[in-house]
């Protein structure tokens, strides 16, 4: 008998699907490549404004706000050469509800 509930093997199914479709846009999707214990509050600068268009509907906002929004709290490269630009979430969310 297998050990993992029925919903862990879906929500597996569910990662590796979503990474493959990512992977063919060219975009890294963080919740496909990172576990539980990667706390990185970051995510790309690509994967960010692919979310633009869903969060500035369900939150009421002007597409072009949500992407101002995503432009302040990016980030540049660690030394200005290591790694890659990248949007820091919970700054964002915190500035996308006001506060």
């Amino acid at each position: 008998m297998d050990p993992m509930p029925s919903w862990v093997h879906l929500h597996m199914a569910a990662l590796r699907a979503v990474a493959v479709l990512t992977m063919l846009l060219g975009i890294v999707c963080p919740l496909a490549v990172t576990g539980v214990a990667h706390l990185d509050p970051h995510t790309s600068v690509a994967y960010a404004e692919l979310q633009a268009p869903r969060v500035a509907r369900e939150r009421g906002l002007d597409r072009a706000e949500v992407e101002r929004l995503i432009r302040r709290h990016t980030t540049g490269r660690a030394l200005g050469f290591m790694g890659e630009p990248a949007v820091n979430v919970l700054e964002l969310n915190l500035a996308l509800d006001g506060r």
